[in-house]
């Protein structure tokens, strides 16, 4: 098999926290033929694995250097601080950024929230990654504020999590290298966006056939009778007539 004869393929990256099942599924009941490879990645290498051909397209989160890629944003997330099922904070149903200021709050160098400046007081050493920051809430050294779908994905028994208002929000896009729209690119970003299989802007692996008129047979032509005309013989037949009367005879002549 040659260069040119390799069969298309479709890589999909995507951040933690992001979970494309919903889409892989759409994608192969359309594409059947055409495989989708995910590409798990971090946050901060996002940008590089797209730039670099790593992935044809990729869920991120903003914001990235929109220089050479392109980027639909897609939804924004709730941030949530995770807390020990027993501390404080669990006892309510939100808090503030401002509520945590006594509060030691790690800051993981992966962290994904837009920060102008942290919330509480900073740890002694940043955490490398909020895997190891939610470690350090478990044994009680901080709380670690995150967009909700990192504390899901990070959920232990013994911690729980509360949304924060007056936080920053992580928005989650999607983002291809913009002089490689291809039209597996179109395909994934129709499905993303929720277009049906026949839309116009959007390519099946079948294209829908049109419908074709049923021509009348012939013979049925011949059989119904035109419209307004009797589907009985001409009268001159006799059996036009109505049924069962007889003929009277004639009277006799006196």
């Amino acid at each position: 098999m040659t260069g040119s004869e390799i069969p298309p393929s479709f890589r999909l990256a995507y951040v933690p926290g992001v979970t494309p099942t919903k889409w892989v599924r759409i994608w192969n009941e359309r594409l059947p033929d055409i495989p989708l490879t995910l590409v798990a990645v971090t946050a901060a290498e996002a940008s590089d694995v797209l730039r670099g051909g790593g992935a044809d397209a990729g869920f991120v989160r903003l914001p990235i250097d929109r220089t050479d890629l392109s980027a639909i944003p897609l939804y924004t997330e709730t941030t949530v601080v995770v807390i020990p099922k027993d501390h404080i904070v669990a006892a309510v149903d939100e808090v503030s950024a401002e509520d945590l200021a006594d509060e030691i709050v790690l800051h993981p160098l992966d962290d994904t929230l837009d920060w102008e400046r942290p919330p509480g007081r900073p740890a002694n050493e940043r955490p490398a990654t909020t895997a190891d920051a939610i470690e350090l809430v478990a044994a009680g050294v901080g709380l670690l504020v995150v967009p909700q779908s990192l504390a899901r994905l990070h959920h232990r028994k013994d911690l729980t999590y509360r949304p924060v208002t007056g936080a920053p929000e992580s928005c989650v896009a999607l983002s291809w290298p913009e002089d490689a729209t291809t039209d597996m690119v179109e395909d994934f970003i129709g499905i993303v966006r929720g277009r049906t299989v026949n839309s116009s802007r959007g390519r099946t692996a079948t294209p829908p056939q049109p419908k074709q008129r049923k021509r009348p047979d012939a013979g049925d032509a011949r059989r119904k009778p035109a419209a307004g005309k009797s589907g009985g013989k001409s009268p001159r037949g006799g059996s036009g007539g109505p049924k069962g009367g007889k003929r009277g005879k004639p009277g006799r002549r006196s």
